[in-house]
């Protein structure tokens, strides 16, 4: 005959909330990492677009509050997980099993690693994003090359697009490009899509590790 007391120690020994919080640290250490990264990569992009455009500021600033939403993912995964760890009696026996700490441990590694894997994924399209978005609205090029303008006579300004106007007999050229704000928008909204199915990941995450905790099973119920 099976002894209560063996099986009871054998289904939740004294070391399973060890692994519950193995799986809290999980996902506050991966979640805060990739939100920390993302943050870096977008963050020096937009000092840099600072210098250049400050008034794409604003705008740019949208990968960084992506990148910051992942740490409260791992946030509220930590909490739930962290509320459902049960403490030992002085005895060392606890209602907390081992099957509840392996789910905690999975949840928490879902969590974390897709926070990861989503900050990492926002932060390098937020630097290439901001970046090139800076360089279209400050009229830079990515590679270096002379203007088409600078090779024609005076006559051709018109045909090609550029600005003029009169004022006292001088002709002022205006270096404004008709399609620069248009441009722009058009890789801001490229840059938004990648972001969001980047942020997406991390949203799985959650959501799965949700519906892992509440896998449980307690020694002092069954």
């Amino acid at each position: 005959m099976v002894n209560p007391a063996t099986t009871t120690i054998a289904l939740c020994p004294s070391w399973a909330p060890a692994i519950g919080y193995l799986g809290v640290a999980c996902a506050v250490i991966f979640s805060n990492f990739g939100s920390a990264y993302g943050t870096w990569k977008a963050g020096v992009s937009l000092v840099n677009c600072g210098i250049r455009h400050p008034d794409s500021i604003m705008k740019n600033v949208i990968p960084i509050v992506m990148a910051g939403v992942i740490g409260i993912y791992g946030l509220i995964v930590a909490v739930i997980l962290s509320q459902s760890i049960s403490s030992p009696s002085n005895s060392r026996q606890t209602s907390y099993s081992v099957y509840t700490s392996m789910a905690h441990l999975a949840a928490g590694i879902c969590c974390g690693a897709s926070g990861l894997a989503a900050g990492c994924c926002i932060g390098i399209i937020g630097d290439y994003g901001i970046r090139n978005i800076s360089y279209r609205a400050s009229s830079v090029g990515v590679f270096s090359q002379t203007p088409d303008y600078a090779t024609h006579s005076e006559g051709d300004d018109d045909s090609r697009g550029l600005l003029s106007a009169k004022k006292g007999g001088t002709d002022i050229a205006m270096d404004e490009e008709p399609g620069v704000a248009e441009d722009q928008n058009k890789l801001f909204v490229g840059m938004l899509i990648m972001l969001i199915f980047s942020e997406a990941l991390a949203l799985y995450g959650l959501i799965t590790a949700l519906i892992v905790s509440q896998h449980v099973y307690s020694c002092g119920k069954n």
